[in-house]
């Protein structure tokens, strides 16, 4: 006899179906998983043996086989423990074959017969809907998946409660949601004294996600106004929220099963691996461009991150995804996020100061910021200098606007975008727009168009640069209540795009 579970293997942030099929047959006793299983699914025998043994079911005196099907793709991870002792057990007769195919199941086994939680819940219970079946996973899981609706997700904490509900001795009732939960934010933007117009190239990037670059001498603020940006970004609709939850599921994040509207914060030190950053490794896991998805990837001391890994940024900055290839698959994770980066304008941090720079300025500036490839730095909207704060400034009391009040803006602005980009799923802030979308919605005024051809002449603007311009000239206006970019809106645009100028 054939029995068969289901369950799920992941190909980034998707969950694709797999047949646990289990055959009992004549022949020598033994235990075999096929199907490119990798280790931790291999080890799964002693697992499931052991669970068995703990709720005193023999394993039968016979060659059993567990094939995981479709075979040719690598099954990874210890959530096949569950589905493959249901299969053993529809196979031995003592779960009802016919009840199990409605269900995927996946959750990891412990010795005693407990189910431990794993990751990638979320997406296997939008795999389990697509199909039209229910969910079965551990306790810990339930609340996460149980935010597919369209599932019912039942969520035992035993294998015993798994095999009473499906002969019907003790039924589960369904997992509920688990509560949503927000991120602490990263304090107020009043906090921050002077920098008035790093304040406001912070505003235009939480409202049209353009990327920024701060470059100035160590204390000047740069960090502390990075940690105040998920203060001024609008809450994650409901698709963001949920695209972006798959992504920390399957990476093992999500606290407690909830779902944060929060938009995520995410600053890698600058020693991290390529596979950190861009994603890889054992599963090719997401990497923090991923985690970032939605939200906030800030880059402190970003000449210091090796060279392959900066420029492993510039593809994904474009296209809003990432592709890590492996021998055997391509996997594709989202990853549409605003990228704010902090330097400083040299290796000792005091180039603009004569009496604390060291002796190679200003050639030292030069050559640390060429660190960043010309390609890179492009692809940055905003590009400002930050000035130390002086101890006069230092002395004021705290004032100006607070994180609420600008966010308030940002979140009209946001609001405008929406609307505007309604007819465009696949586009959903200004500096997404391209093409003919982008000459619609951002076209200047006369006066404008004169400016912005002027400054391309002037700057050596290459065309990528000139249609960034023109996003964040259109978020600009979108802040002021503008339907029209007009010449003052492409003048402070053009004004982030100046070069850095060495020694301040």
């Amino acid at each position: 006899m054939v029995a068969i579970a289901y369950s799920v293997a992941f190909e980034g942030i998707e969950a694709r179906l797999v047949e646990v099929q289990c055959s009992v047959a004549a022949g020598l006793p033994g235990f075999a998983i096929v199907g490119l299983p990798d280790k931790a699914v291999s080890e799964a025998r002693e697992r499931v043996k052991a669970a068995f043994g703990a709720l005193s079911i023999a394993m039968p005196n016979r060659r059993l086989t567990v094939n995981l099907s479709p075979a040719d793709i690598p099954k990874e991870g210890s959530h096949f423990d569950l589905p493959i002792a249901l299969a053993i057990l529809a196979a031995l007769e003592i779960v009802p074959a016919e009840e199990l195919s409605r269900c995927v199941a996946l959750g990891e086994l412990a010795l005693d017969g407990r189910l431990v939680s794993v990751t990638g819940a979320l997406p296997a219970a939008m795999a389990a809907a697509e199909d039209e079946r229910a969910l079965i996973c551990p306790r810990a899981c339930g609340p996460e998946a149980a935010w597919v609706e369209a599932v019912p997700v039942l969520a035992p904490a035993t294998l015993r409660e798994v095999i009473d509900h499906l002969t019907d001795r003790a039924p589960i009732a369904r997992a509920a949601p688990g509560m949503i939960g927000d991120a602490p934010l990263g304090g107020c933007l009043s906090e921050v004294k002077g920098q008035e117009r790093a304040k406001r190239a912070l505003e235009i990037a939480a409202a049209g996600r353009h990327h920024l670059l701060m470059v100035g001498p160590p204390g000047a603020g740069k960090s502390m106004l990075a940690a105040r940006l998920p203060g001024l970004m609008p809450p994650l609709g409901p698709v963001e929220a949920l695209e972006t939850s798959m992504i920390h599921s399957l990476a093992g994040t999500l606290d407690d099963g909830g779902i944060s509207r929060r938009a995520p914060f995410r600053e890698p030190h600058h020693t991290a691996s390529m596979a950190a950053i861009v994603g890889g490794g054992r599963g090719a896991k997401p990497g923090e461009i991923s985690l970032a998805h939605n939200g906030v990837l800030f880059m402190d001391e970003f000449p210091e991150f090796p060279r392959q890994v900066l420029e492993t940024l510039r593809q994904p900055i474009e296209t809003g995804e990432v592709v890590v290839a492996r021998a055997n698959a391509h996997i594709r994770y989202p990853c549409r996020f605003l990228l704010i980066a902090a330097a400083n304008p040299c290796r000792c941090g005091y180039l603009a100061d004569a009496a604390r720079s060291c002796s190679r300025a200003p050639v030292c500036g030069s050559d640390y910021m060429g660190k960043i490839s010309g390609p890179l730095m492009d692809r940055f909207d905003l590009r400002l200098e930050v000035p130390a704060v002086s101890f006069m400034d230092l002395e004021l009391p705290s004032g100006g606007e607070t994180s609420a009040q600008v966010a308030a803006r940002v979140a009209v602005a946001r609001d405008v975008q929406t609307a505007r980009f309604r007819d465009h799923p696949q586009v959903r802030v200004n500096a997404e727009a391209s093409g003919g979308l982008l000459d619609q919605i951002a076209a200047p005024d006369q006066e404008g168009r004169a400016l912005i051809l002027k400054a391309s002449e002037r700057l050596g603007l290459t065309a990528r640069g000139y249609h960034r311009i023109l996003r964040t000239a259109r978020t600009i206006a979108d802040l002021a209540g503008s339907a029209t970019v007009r010449a003052p809106h492409l003048a402070e645009a053009i004004s982030y795009r100046l070069p850095f100028v060495a020694g301040g």
